[in-house]
């Protein structure tokens, strides 16, 4: 019998006696970690840069630096899993993300909490695309697959929203620190679960250091170009010389692979257009939820004066619609072509995003941020599951990881994007209004000013205001491009193992 025979069989084996729990949680919950940590930091950086003293400048390297690692290793850590052994891999990931958690939870400065989510992002990009790859050799085609691929996709948002919620209620509770320090315990147990999953048969290629060099190179320089971008603006020589920079090396890297005998990324994995939709709808519509929560945090704990564990829980609703859309497109996608599940999604989350661009310096959370906030959740969710399935339910096996880590890029990249291009809006505006609006706000409320308070949150509030409603453009540019290019007919549910390869 051969390997990925008897990696099946065990799975129907484990199938047939209920055995699925354990591994369904455990990929879950590996899936949960690595997108929870993109935001875990944003409610408690006014915390970390109280007690650490950390400049405006340095302060959003406290995110960028797990996203910028995350998203540039990602096709290395995939592709590392489809060569070395995905089970692995995930497991070397994980004990490389607790190490980083460690490192930032104990740090004395800031140099050392960005050192330590730099080594999260490393982590987080070996563990991630085998999380999803392990999915096709954990569990049989049919009704288990699909369900784990929809419960997968729901943790993306699943994720995003407990990083928010569980990092506002242990700021508020047992300080910033124990946002890192949360990670141990989870990772311990994600640790023992792993050993329940079912390894796939290695690619027997290598990982040359060319490839590895010249991939990581250009996705590391698109990724801090655009961090760079939303910082310093889109006409810095430095991030000009970036992005020029990751267009050179994209360009020497795909050449390189075209001629490989063993490339690390094989490109006849663009030929289908369904996957290769998948991955340009990922950049986008991720941009939205991630720039949303930059900006909200920073809007309900500045002009509202909320506490960061009344931040973290404001984010509850969008938990809430990230399940009821998991649930309602698990019901859709057995009925529906992807594009159609995408459209509704897509015009939910711009309709969501669209509604929180009108924020003013009083808004009933009750009234107008909770009902906007579920929307965005529940349409993100909807977007989520269709463009999973896109992306690896056709893939050959010993492709599976690299086309895993190649829609965990598109998150990652667009949730630098969203960052970048929500924040540097949000920048211009408000400094146009008023420069240093923060600091006269800070003022304006030290000297119980009302005047200067009302001006400072005026200006804040408009910025804000322009950034989501960009994000709301681009989730509608984004809807209309997938839904263009994505052509699946038939229901996604329906595809067991006989879909096109490619």
């Amino acid at each position: 019998m051969t390997p990925s025979n008897s990696a099946r069989a065990h799975t129907d084996t484990n199938t047939a006696n209920g055995g699925i729990v354990v591994p369904m949680l455990t990929i879950m919950g590996a899936q949960a970690l690595g997108v929870a940590n993109d935001v875990t930091a944003n409610v408690g950086l006014p915390a970390i840069q109280a007690h650490l003293d950390l400049g405006v400048s340095t302060l959003p390297w406290v995110v960028n630096s797990y996203i910028l690692v995350f998203g540039a290793l990602l096709l290395l850590g995939g592709r590392a899993g489809d060569i070395f052994g995905r089970k692995r891999v995930l497991q070397i990931g994980l004990v490389v993300f607790a190490a980083g958690a460690l490192l930032g939870g104990l740090a004395g400065d800031g140099t050392l909490v960005i050192a330590g989510r730099a080594v999260q992002g490393l982590g987080a990009a070996l563990i991630t695309p085998n999380a999803l790859a392990l999915i096709t050799s954990t569990f049989s085609p049919g009704k288990t697959r699909n369900l784990a691929l929809g419960l997968y996709a729901a943790m993306a948002g699943v994720g995003l929203a407990s990083g928010l919620l569980i990092s506002g209620v242990l700021t508020g509770a047992l300080g910033w620190r124990w946002v890192f320090f949360f990670n141990v315990p989870v990772v311990l147990l994600l640790l023992l679960g792993s050993r329940r999953l079912v390894e796939a048969e290695r690619h027997t290629g290598k990982l040359t250091a060319v490839s590895a060099a010249l991939g990581t190179g250009a996705m590391a320089s698109l990724v801090y170009a655009i961090t760079r971008g939303g910082e310093h603006g889109w006409t810095d020589p430095g991030t000009l010389g970036f992005l020029g920079a990751s267009v050179v090396l994209l360009a020497v890297f795909l050449f390189v692979q075209s001629r490989a005998k063993d490339p690390m990324l094989p490109l006849h994995i663009f030929k289908n257009r369904n996957r290769s939709g998948a991955y340009l709808g990922m950049v986008l519509f991720a941009s939205g939820p991630l720039g949303m929560f930059y900006l909200l945090n920073l809007y309900m704990q500045y002009v509202l004066d909320y506490s960061p564990m009344r931040t973290g829980l404001s984010w509850l609703p969008f938990a809430i619609g990230i399940m009821a859309g998991a649930i309602l497109s698990s019901k859709l996608i057995a009925a529906l072509a992807p594009r159609a599940i995408i459209a509704i999604g897509a015009t939910v989350m711009a309709l969501g995003l669209l509604a929180l661009s009108m924020v003013g310096t009083d808004s009933s959370y009750w009234l107008h941020l909770m009902p906007a906030i579920f929307a965005t959740g529940l349409g993100f969710s909807l977007n989520f599951v269709p463009l999973t399935s896109a992306a690896v339910e056709s893939v050959e096996q010993e492709n599976a990881g690299i086309a895993s880590a190649l829609l965990n890029t598109a998150q990652q990249t667009g949730a630098a994007l969203g960052m970048a291009v929500f924040s540097s809006i949000a920048v211009a505006v408000t400094t146009g209004r008023l420069p240093d609006a923060l600091g006269a706000l800070t003022a304006g409320r030290e000297a119980g000013d009302g005047a200067l308070v009302a001006e400072a949150s005026s200006a804040l509030v408009d910025g804000y205001s322009a950034g989501l409603l960009a994000g709301a453009i681009i989730i509608a540019v984004a809807a209309v491009l997938t839904v263009v290019i994505i052509d699946a007919k038939r229901p996604a549910a329906s595809a067991e193992g006989s879909g096109e390869q490619g």
